[in-house]
């Protein structure tokens, strides 16, 4: 009876909220058919490191030279059109319930793409920004994907103890990793010795998602890799 309720709650919730696409506007779901087959998505060869798309798999010039904790980043769009749009749905206006959908995009790359798992870590907010929005959205994705794999999900051993400028408005790779340096911690031992793959929304120069790594690792994780739904790719200028 329970699944029937829950059914009967969600196509109720439709009626009275009726969903429509990010991508074109329209009504049906948040991704529609069409939209959903032209969503720019990341294939190989990539970087190894922060998996963006690099001819031959090798280490891209950004991550060359990166004395990098995270094992690596993946993502199965890059941030761009309805991708964009989506992610800016969940992150600055509230439509929590994208989150599902968000996830399942997650859940459906892992499988396709498996990396070392044992446990989820979402990317932690500082507690100013948590107050201002009233969640957060990596823990929602992160949340989703625990639901789908049945990988447990650890949200209280990461803090982020200093608020940072948004990354966003930090213009180069070394502002971003200054940006973030020292401003997350970790609580506890409880990921000692596990792989630990840590959940984000966008990742563009994968400076936090490597300032979690680092924090992770010194207190015991054996790998930590990111993943996220999209990453922004910037394409170098011509000549440059």
């Amino acid at each position: 009876m329970l699944p029937q309720l829950t059914k009967l709650k969600g196509i109720a919730l439709d009626l009275l909220f009726p969903r429509w696409c990010v991508g074109c506007g329209r009504e049906g779901d948040f991704i529609c058919s069409a939209c959903l087959k032209s969503l720019p998505r990341i294939t190989p060869p990539l970087c190894p490191r922060c998996g963006r798309p690099q001819l031959n798999a090798v280490t891209c010039p950004v991550c060359v030279g990166w004395q990098a904790s995270i094992d690596g980043i993946r993502a199965p769009f890059r941030f761009d059109g309805a991708v964009r749009r989506a992610v800016h749905e969940l992150k600055y206006n509230n439509l929590r319930a994208i989150a599902a959908l968000l996830g399942r995009w997650l859940g459906d790359y892992l499988a396709a793409n498996p990396l070392p798992t044992e446990v989820l870590v979402p990317v932690p907010l500082h507690h100013k920004r948590l107050r201002e929005r009233g969640y957060n959205q990596s823990r929602l994705l992160a949340l989703e994907l625990a639901k789908l794999t049945g990988l447990p999900l650890v949200d209280d051993c990461l803090v982020r103890e200093r608020h940072t400028s948004p990354q966003a408005r930090t213009p180069n790779v070394d502002e971003r990793r200054s940006n973030v340096a020292d401003a997350f911690a970790c609580r506890d031992q409880s990921l000692e010795d596990r792989a630990v793959l840590l959940i984000d929304d966008v990742a563009t120069s994968g400076a936090t998602l490597d300032a979690c790594a680092r924090v992770l690792k010194e207190a015991g994780a054996s790998s930590v890799w990111g993943l996220v739904i999209a990453k922004e790719i910037k394409e170098p200028a011509p000549g440059g």
